[in-house]
């Protein structure tokens, strides 16, 4: 039986009426850009994300773009994110004149390691005469940002306190969690995006919130920050043809808001399947003996009484048999893919901040190993007991 790595046809049936209508108020209006639609949205994510605000944007890319300008981060500055994510988390800092800190990876969880960033903080980085914060090349240290992959929040106490600590400004990238919590050491609830001082969100078509097209929004924590995104969305206008910075194109659509704003409400319970998929898929790998053949996902907050501990935007297990895993599943119609294949010191276009081989080996590591299954809400039992007896099939021929 063929199972597919995503398949977004069934929610769309399921929602097909009142998208299909807010889609036609949009048509109706005629009113394609930002106005009243992209605004009811932005006041649907802020309250969802529990951030002080919520900005439209034409991209989660943008959104990070659009907040790197805002804060001034540019040529001389440097940033340090995770070597193990999606390209545009350090794409943009590049395209800002900036240079990335890449670093290392938890391998449980996959997601930036907060002991790595202390050390380098502590024993890399140095004071110059000033006080001010700079790597051994000279550049000077703006940010951290954590990204929550996979759909689980990064270690935000550490990385909250190294930023207090260190004057670093703490930016979550959050493209893939939108609506996963963490529970804060005091007890405290936090949301994905809204813990440190700017986040940002994708709604590419296969997140857990998709749109029909790009989309994305800028959150934040501080009031005062909110006009500023908003300016730099616009060219940095605060007044129609009157441009106080330099910003970009980057609103959102009222016709993406208008879908956007029809799904929101079913993500929680989208989330809740997709977490239901998984602990199915941890049952069944752990009844055909395979839980010593491969690491399933990890949930470090799952005993922390929070709903969305983890929002499962990708089932990614890891094996040192991966690529012969993948071709056989393949084979066999099974949907999987890799996220990542090559850590992004190691990409040609970044050659030039002197990456190597051996500078991040849990990640290098787990590029060798780790492959997504489908976990989307919509997947049935059936077809998880498929995707586990196939891998249960691959590993008994070896």
């Amino acid at each position: 039986m063929p199972v597919p790595l995503l398949d977004l046809k069934p929610q769309y049936a399921a929602l097909r009426a009142e998208i299909d209508l807010r889609l036609r108020e949009v048509i109706d209006s005629q009113v394609f850009i930002l106005g009243p639609v992209v605004a009811r949205f932005e006041a649907e994510t802020k309250a969802h994300s529990r951030a002080a605000w919520a900005t439209g944007m034409s991209s989660g890319t943008d959104a990070q773009l659009a907040i790197l300008m805002a804060l001034g981060i540019g040529p001389g500055d440097a940033v340090i994110t995770s070597t193990f994510t999606f390209f545009a988390t350090a794409g943009c800092v590049a395209r800002v004149g900036a240079r990335t800190i890449f670093g290392d990876i938890d391998p449980a969880t996959f997601n930036l390691a907060p002991d790595w960033v202390e050390h380098y903080l502590r024993t890399v980085a140095r004071r110059d005469a000033e006080g001010v914060l700079r790597t051994p090349a000279g550049d000077r240290l703006r940010a951290i940002i954590p990204v929550h992959l996979f759909g689980l929040c990064a270690e935000m106490d550490r990385f909250l306190a190294l930023g207090r600590e260190f004057g670093l400004e703490i930016l979550e990238d959050a493209s893939q969690a939108i609506g996963a919590e963490y529970r804060h050491a005091d007890g405290s609830v936090g949301s994905a995006g809204a813990m440190g001082r700017f986040g940002w969100f994708s709604y590419f078509p296969s997140k857990n919130l998709g749109a029909f097209g790009d989309a994305g929004s800028a959150v934040g924590t501080r009031p005062e920050d909110e006009a500023v995104i908003r300016a730099m969305r616009m060219h940095g206008m605060t007044q129609q043809y009157y441009h106080e910075v330099v910003g970009g194109n980057f609103r959102l659509d009222a016709m993406q808001a208008a879908v956007l704003s029809a799904k929101l409400p079913h993500l929680d319970g989208w989330s809740d399947a997709r977490r239901a998929n998984a602990a199915r898929y941890r049952e069944a790998f752990q009844a055909a003996g395979l839980t010593e053949r491969i690491q399933v996902p990890q949930e470090p907050f799952a005993g922390r009484g929070l709903r969305q501990h983890h929002i499962y935007h990708q089932y990614v297990i890891r094996t040192p048999q991966r690529d012969d895993l993948l071709q056989f599943l393949r084979a066999a119609e099974i949907g999987c893919a890799i996220y990542y294949p090559l850590p992004l010191h190691q990409q040609q276009c970044f050659a030039a901040w002197g990456g190597r081989a051996g500078d991040c080996p849990q990640a290098e590591a787990a590029a060798a190993e780790v492959l997504a299954l489908p976990i989307y809400p919509e997947l049935t039992e059936g077809q998880i007991d498929e995707v586990v007896a196939r891998v249960a099939e691959f590993f008994r021929s070896r």
